[in-house]
């Protein structure tokens, strides 16, 4: 029988156009390159000495050891700072130039925002390339704008949020060097009481090789609002490291409901450590839908901590890893609050030799009565030289309260693929159901055109499994 391979067709991702950069940092992190992302952004002195102060606390700190081998990623070959051309930031897609444009339309960006999107945001290295809001949602008082915007237009607000309750600079190396070297993303707020009924949406693509992204996510969901918001990210295959180290702090207020959906499929080349973290007031909701298909090495564990009686956050993930994959991911709940809930689904797929690692902290603090938890992973292996790895760390202070988790490893079963192939299916065929049925947990939470991509990113064509 002829063998068939599982691999992810990068064929849409990995074109690059020839950079366009005006202005580039000097390789390495230094007290240059923060003056020099700060002067030419002209922010407000505040932002200088908060970069400042966390270049030192980046300095201070050793990096990771706990995780996957990070030892190939040398932070000093790595441009911090890549500003394309003035003409890049539009808020018309008509003056977005041209190739920039073909990147984005190839991507999706801005046929859905046509479709079904309250509005648009693509970044590309490190600026905006295009920011859209519709105007009945502006006319409602809701705020899209790219952070580097947002600062200049409501500096008391991003001063408030940015970088202090939910992510505090020194949280941890990567924290830091994002504090330190932070540009573009995205700035929402959503005023008491609205309801955003369809999503926005921001695509992150870095283009340059050997190059960092350090977006900044801030979202303010007031009382009572409700927002989806819709991430992707990419990045071609170059034979230089990238780095991906955004941040994304999402403050969900009393009564308020944020549904935060990312993509994530940057190239083999790419460490993606990021930091993604909410804090949830009485009776809000936050739910993370999150896929985490490319990269070399992925360290993401999106974090919620239920601050408020009754708050309560769902979080639902898919890890895929094929050779010269890592993939270690997973979910962080603190329960500070009383009747506080959460239900964590991880799932996970490795292949050819990836790694697959679930990762996860629940941490039900004293005083959390009546906190509810249930974590579920489920890892599907599809031949015997990967590795799938459960890790989980839960620390219960609260008697009062009630826990479950469960861990399964699996192959696909030989059985299956009979019955499918005895009703005419093919190999082939039989096993990309079966996986489209292990994975759709999470692709029934996403918008139409995600849940169509993310199938087309784990397209199954293989032969054999565990045995």
């Amino acid at each position: 029988m002829k063998e068939q391979i599982l691999e992810i067709n990068r064929e849409l991702y990995d074109h690059m156009n020839p950079e366009r950069s005006v202005l580039k940092s000097k390789p390495g992190i230094s007290e240059e390159t923060v003056l020099l992302i700060s002067e030419d952004k002209k922010e407000p002195d505040w932002m200088l000495q908060k970069r400042l102060q966390a270049l030192k606390i980046f300095q201070s700190l050793k990096t990771p050891e706990w995780g996957p081998n990070l030892s190939n990623l040398d932070l000093n070959e790595i441009t911090y700072y890549t500003k394309v051309d003035e003409r890049s930031h539009a808020n018309s897609w008509d003056d977005v130039p041209e190739d920039i444009k073909k990147t984005f339309e190839k991507l999706g960006i801005p046929e859905v925002e046509r479709k079904a999107l309250a509005g648009a945001g693509a970044q590309y290295d490190s600026m905006n390339a295009y920011h859209s809001l519709k105007k009945e949602w502006e006319e409602k008082g809701v705020i899209f704008e790219d952070c580097d915007t947002a600062l200049k237009k409501y500096p008391e607000l991003v001063k408030e949020y940015f970088m202090t309750r939910c992510v505090p600079i020194g949280d941890h190396k990567f924290a830091a060097l994002h504090a330190a070297t932070w540009s573009g993303g995205s700035f929402i707020y959503v005023p008491k009481g609205v309801k955003v009924d369809v999503p926005l949406q921001a695509y992150f693509r870095i283009n340059a090789g050997g190059s960092g992204q350090f977006e900044h996510t801030l979202i303010i969901a007031d009382e009572g609002s409700e927002l989806h918001y819709v991430e992707g990210c990419s990045a071609p295959q170059y034979n230089k490291n990238n780095i991906h180290a955004g941040c994304v702090e999402i403050y969900v207020k009393k009564g308020a409901r944020v549904r935060y959906s990312s993509i994530e499929n940057w190239s083999k080349n790419t460490y993606n450590l990021n930091t993604k973290r909410a804090i949830v007031e009485e009776d809000g909701v936050m739910e993370w839908i999150n896929g985490n298909l490319g990269s070399g090495v992925t360290m993401l564990y999106p974090c919620s901590i239920l601050v408020g009686k009754r708050a309560r956050t769902e979080m639902i993930g898919i890890a895929f890893a094929g050779n010269g994959q890592n993939q270690d991911t997973g979910s962080k709940v603190i329960h500070v609050a009383p009747d506080t809930s959460s239900t964590i689904i991880a799932k996970s797929i490795s292949k050819n030799g990836g790694i697959t690692t679930y990762r996860g902290l629940l941490k039900i603090n004293k005083g959390a009565i009546n906190a509810k938890s249930n974590v579920q992973c489920d890892a599907l292996m599809i031949d015997n030289i990967s590795q799938s790895n459960t890790i989980p760390y839960i620390q219960i202070l609260e008697d009062k309260s009630e826990i479950g988790h469960e861990a399964t490893t699996g192959k696909i079963s030989k059985e299956k693929i009979f019955y499918l192939m005895s009703r005419g299916l093919s190999e082939g065929d039989a096993k990309k159901m079966i996986v489209s049925g292990f994975i759709e947990p999470i692709t029934k939470q996403l918008p139409g055109e995600y849940a169509i991509e993310l199938n087309r990113l784990i397209e199954m064509e293989m032969e054999g499994s565990l045995g």
